[in-house]
C-alpha cells in the first residue's frame, strides 16, 4: 500500500490542510542533508555529496553516501516527485561498487568531499568520534543500504523494493520527503516505506543463519551514561529518542545479552531480569530511582519521564563483566549501530564463541 502524507493546522478548532509539494527541488534537498543526515536517520554522518563511482565503462554519481555508527555504508539516491523502477537499479549498481570499499578508501572519500579536514585537523577518524562520540570500528563497511528519497514511489517500484527485501534480505528502503508550505514558513515531513530499525535485522535474517537467541548490546559509554555505573547497579540504557530506545523493548526476562562499548570493545554479559523502564523509575527490589542511585544520571538535567529524550534502562543479573580499560575487542567482531540487536550473521557466532573463551564461561550457560 502506497504511503501518503498530509498535515492539517489547527486553528480555533479549524482544520485547514496545508500545502503539500514534493521534493521537487533535487537540488536544495541534497543541500538541506548535507546539513542535517537527521533529516531522514539521525544515526548517520556524511562520507560525501556526489561521490564519483568509476566502472570500467563509465563514471556515475552517488547523491549522498554516508556512514552509521556502526561502519556500515548507506547508499542515499534523491529523486524529485513520483520515483520509478529504475531507481532500484540504479542503486543495485552504486552498490556493487560500495560493497569494495575498504578502511582507505572510505577515508579518502571523506578526505575529497571534507577538503577543510585536513587544514582543520579533523580526519575521518575524528569526525567520526566528533558524530558518534566513539573511534569507528576496525573494520568499516560489513554491509551497506540502499535507500531512495523522493516524494513518493509508483507501485511497480514499491513492489520491487518489498520483493527484494523481504524475499532476498536486500537491505533497501525508501524515505518520502516532502516540503510543507505555512505562509512564510516552510517545513520538511518524512516518512519510511519500511520501519528502518526492523527491516534492518529482518534484511539480515532473511540473508543469513538462524538467530542463535543472544542479544547484542551497545552501551554508548559517555558524558550522559557510565559504564561503571551499569556495571556496579546491574543495567544497560539508551537515551537521546525512540530511535535509540525503542530496540529496548525486544528485551524479555531471562534474555541473555552481551553489551558492546563501540570503540572499546566488549564489557560484559548479563541476563535481562525486567522490562525497560525510565531511570525516573527504581531497579528491582530498590525504593529510589535510578537516577538517583547512578552518579552519572544524578548529575544530569532533570528528565521528564513522559519524554521521548528520556534515558531508559533494563536491569541486568550480569554474569560477567569488566572495566572499560580492559574491554575485549578483536578483529571481526560483530558490532552494531542499534542499542539491541539479534545478530543472525556467522560473525555474531563466533564473537560469542571468542567471548564465551575469553571471560571464561562455558558455551550456553552462565
Amino acid at each position: 500500500m502506497a504511503v501518503e502524507m498530509a498535515l492539517w493546522r489547527v486553528d480555533e478548532d479549524m482544520p485547514k490542510r496545508l500545502e503539500m509539494s514534493g521534493a521537487d527541488l533535487e537540488q536544495k534537498l541534497q543541500e538541506l542533508l548535507e546539513k542535517d543526515l537527521s533529516i531522514v536517520a539521525p544515526e548517520l554522518m556524511l562520507l560525501g555529496r556526489q561521490v564519483t563511482v568509476k566502472h570500467a565503462d563509465r563514471s556515475e554519481f552517488i547523491d549522498l553516501l554516508a556512514i552509521d555508527r556502526a561502519g556500515n555504508l548507506v547508499i542515499l539516491e534523491l529523486k524529485r516527485d513520483i520515483t520509478r523502477r529504475e531507481v532500484v537499479a540504479q542503486l543495485i549498481d552504486y552498490a556493487s561498487w560500495v560493497a569494495i570499499l575498504d578502511n582507505s578508501a572510505i577515508a579518502e572519500i571523506f578526505a575529497k568531499h571534507h577538503p577543510l579536514s585536513g587544514a582543520s585537523g579533523q580526519s575521518f577518524d575524528d569526525a567520526f568520534k566528533a558524530k558518534f562520540g566513539t573511534p569507528p570500528p576496525d573494520e568499516l563497511n560489513g554491509s551497506h543500504e540502499l535507500w531512495v528519497v523522493a516524494a513518493g514511489i509508483d507501485a511497480a517500484t514499491e513492489r520491487v523494493i518489498h520483493y527484494l527485501a523481504e524475499t532476498y534480505g536486500m537491505p533497501i528502503n525508501a524515505v518520502f520527503v516532502h516540503f510543507v508550505q505555512d505562509g512564510e514558513r516552510a517545513y520538511l515531513a518524512r516518512a519510511w516505506l519500511r520501519d528502518p530499525v526492523q527491516s534492518v535485522d529482518t534484511d539480515r535474517a532473511k540473508r543469513q543463519q538462524d538467530w542463535n537467541g543472544e542479544f547484542y548490546v551497545s552501551f554508548g559509554h559517555g558524558p550522559d551514561r557510565s559504564w561503571d555505573d551499569a556495571r556496579k547497579l546491574g543495567f544497560i540504557s539508551a537515551g537521546g529518542g525512540s530511535w535509540y530506545t525503542r530496540t529496548l523493548d525486544m528485551l524479555q526476562p531471562e534474555d541473555r545479552v552481551w553489551v558492546n562499548v563501540p570503540g572499546r570493545g566488549y564489557v560484559g554479559v548479563g541476563v535481562v531480569t525486567g522490562s525497560p523502564k525510565p531511570v525516573t523509575e527504581p531497579l528491582p527490589g530498590d525504593t529510589q530511582p535510578l537516577r538517583n542511585l547512578a552518579p552519572t544520571f544524578a548529575s544530569s538535567p532533570p528528565m521528564d519521564p513522559a519524554s521521548d529524550k528520556v534515558e531508559k534502562f533494563v536491569p541486568i543479573h550480569w554474569l560477567h563483566t569488566v572495566p572499560l580499560d580492559q574491554a575485549v575487542k578483536e578483529t571481526g567482531f560483530f558490532g552494531n549501530q542499534n542499542s539491541v540487536a539479534k545478530p543472525v550473521s556467522d560473525r555474531w557466532a563466533r564473537t560469542i564463541e571468542r567471548l564465551e573463551d575469553r571471560f571464561g564461561l562455558q558455551e550456553g550457560g552462565t
